[in-house]
C-alpha cells in the first residue's frame, strides 16, 4: 500500500538453496531482461499540492469544485480548488475498522472511493475498507473487506454523516494482504470491484487447494461487477458471465487475478477496462479486463508459467494456456520485472500501481498511453517510478513501456501508493515518504510538463 501489496518475498538461505536445486534440476532462471526495453519516456514534473498526509489513497474531484481525498489510515479529508485542505474531517471511519499497524507496514486501511455517476444529483458515493472480522466468518480469518454507501449533503465543509451508511458487500478476508479493493463506475453505470486473492503468497495457506483465483465459488481474486441502484445490497446484473453457471458466484465478471491495485476505464477510445495485477515475485502485469477473461493467476505470472513452490524460478516451457474448464487464459497487455530473490539491473519496481490511460491536455506526449507507476524499486528506499504504456501497432499486441523522467529531483525520493484523475483528465499522484503507516509523510501531487530550460 503501500500500494499495499507486496506479499513476504522468499528469502534468505532456505530460498537460495531452494533456487540452486531447482536450476539443476532443469527449471531455469529467469533471464534477465533487456534494460533498454524500458526506455526513459518524455520529462515530467510533479507539482506539489498538499502535504501533511497520512498514506493517500484517493483523490476524488467534486463537482461543485475542490476535492476529496482518503488517507488509509481512515479518514475521508475535503481540499479546495486549491489543495487546500479544508478544517477538520469529512468522514473518520477509524472505529469501524480493524486495528492496522500504525507505524509499520499494512495493506489494510480505507482503501478507495468514488462517486456515483449521478453524484451532482444524488450525492452517493462508495468506499471499501477494512472492518473486524465479523460474526460467522472462518476460525482464524484475519479481517472483513467491506463496501459501503454513505451520502455527502452540499456545504462547507463537506461533512459526511456516519450514520448514512449502507454496508452493500462484505468479504472474508483469510490475511490482512491482497486486499485490491479498488473501484470504479463504468459506462454502464455498474460498479465494478477489485478483489485481490485472500493473502499470504502463491494463492496458498487458508484456502482450498489451487487457491482462490481460479475458483468461481468464491469472490477471492476477482473483478466483480454489481448493479447498486437498489435502496440496499446490490442486484447481480443479468448479462454478466457466470449468472447461469452452476456453483458459481454471479457477481464475477473476470477472474485469475492476484491483487490488482488499481482499476480505471478509459474515458476515451474503447472505454476499456484497465486492472494493474501485482506479481509475485517476478512479474507485474497490466490486464485489460474482458468479460469472463480469465487471467492466468496462479497458473502464470505475467506472460510465463508458475510454480507456487519456487515463485522465483521460472518454469521450463511456455506454460498454460488454458484454465480447468478449458478456457482461453488471456495474456496481459505488458508486463515488466522487479528483482525476485536478488537485485538486478534491469528491475523496475517491486508493486505495481494502476494507472489512467491519459486524455487531458497539459502533456500531449502522453495522450492515448496508459500512465501508471511503481511502489518502489526497493522495499527499503523510496525510490518509486512512473511509468507509461504505449499501445501495439494491432489491437491485440503487446505493449511498449517507458519510465517518464522526473524534471525535479526533490519529486523522486517518494514511495508511490496510487494515482488519481480529474474531471479534465489530468492525473494526480499520491505519495509517502515511509513504507509503512507514519502520520505526515504523504503527498498529493499534479502530473504537469516539465519546465522549458
Amino acid at each position: 500500500m503501500r500500494p499495499f501489496h507486496l506479499t513476504a518475498r522468499a528469502t534468505g538461505l532456505g530460498a537460495l538453496l531452494s533456487l540452486a536445486f531447482l536450476t539443476q534440476c532443469g527449471a531455469q532462471e529467469t533471464p534477465a531482461a533487456d534494460p533498454a526495453a524500458i526506455a526513459n519516456g518524455p520529462a515530467v514534473t510533479l507539482r506539489l499540492v498538499a502535504d501533511g498526509l497520512n498514506q493517500p489513497l484517493a483523490y476524488v474531484p467534486l463537482p461543485e469544485g475542490g476535492a476529496l481525498l482518503i488517507e488509509q489510515t481512515g479518514s475521508i479529508l475535503a481540499l479546495d480548488a486549491t489543495g487546500k485542505r479544508l478544517d477538520g474531517e469529512v468522514l473518520d471511519l477509524r472505529s469501524r475498522m480493524c486495528a492496522l499497524n500504525q507505524g509499520a507496514f499494512d495493506e489494510r486501511g480505507l482503501l478507495s472511493l468514488v462517486l456515483h455517476p449521478d453524484f451532482a444529483r444524488n450525492r452517493r458515493l462508495f468506499v471499501t475498507y477494512s472492518a473486524p472480522l465479523r460474526p460467522g466468518a472462518p476460525e482464524g480469518f484475519n479481517s472483513t473487506l467491506r463496501l459501503s454507501e454513505f451520502r455527502l449533503p452540499k456545504g462547507t465543509p463537506p461533512k459526511i454523516d456516519p450514520a448514512s451508511e449502507i454496508v452493500r458487500l462484505e468479504i472474508d478476508k483469510p490475511y490482512g494482504n491482497h486486499n485490491g479493493a479498488r473501484l470504479a463506475f463504468g459506462p454502464d453505470r455498474h460498479l465494478y470491484m477489485a478483489v485481490g486473492d485472500g493473502g499470504n503468497a502463491n494463492d496458498e495457506g487458508k484456502r482450498p487447494e489451487g487457491g482462490n483465483a481460479q475458483r468461481l465459488d468464491t469472490l477471492l481474486g476477482k473483478i466483480l461487477r454489481l448493479d447498486v441502484s437498489p435502496a440496499t445490497g446490490y442486484r447481480v446484473p443479468s448479462d454478466n458471465p457466470f449468472v447461469k453457471t452452476d456453483g458459481a458466484k454471479p457477481e464475477i465478471w473476470a477472474f485469475g487475478l492476484r491483487n490488482a491495485w488499481g482499476i480505471s476505464f478509459d474515458r476515451g477510445g474503447r472505454h476499456e477496462l484497465f486492472a494493474a495485477d501485482v506479481g509475485q515475485n517476478l512479474f507485474e502485469e497490466v490486464n485489460i479486463i474482458r468479460k469472463g477473461g480469465n487471467y492466468g493467476w496462479a497458473l502464470r505470472e505475467g506472460f510465463h508459467p508458475f510454480d507456487p513452490k519456487s515463485p522465483n524460478i521460472v518454469p521450463a516451457g511456455d506454460g498454460r494456456h488454458t484454465g480447468s474448464r478449458g478456457e482461453p487464459l488471456l495474456d496481459p497487455i505488458l508486463e515488466y520485472r522487479h528483482p525476485g530473490a536478488r537485485s538486478r539491473p534491469d528491475t523496475v519496481g517491486v508493486s505495481i500501481v494502476g494507472g489512467y490511460v491519459y486524455r487531458g491536455r497539459a502533456l500531449p506526449a502522453l495522450r492515448g498511453g496508459y500512465v501508471f507507476a511503481d511502489w518502489t524499486k526497493n522495499w527499503g528506499l523510496p525510490q518509486g517510478t512512473l511509468l507509461v504504456g504505449h499501445p501495439g501497432t494491432k489491437p491485440e499486441s503487446r505493449w511498449g513501456v517507458s519510465r517518464l523522467t522526473l524534471s525535479d529531483p526533490a519529486s523522486r525520493a517518494v514511495y508511490i501508493c496510487a494515482l488519481s484523475e480529474d474531471r479534465d483528465g489530468e492525473l494526480y499522484v499520491l505519495t509517502s515518504g515511509a513504507s509503512g503507516l507514519l502520520p505526515g509523510k504523504g503527498r498529493l501531487w499534479k502530473l504537469e510538463p516539465a519546465a522549458t530550460p
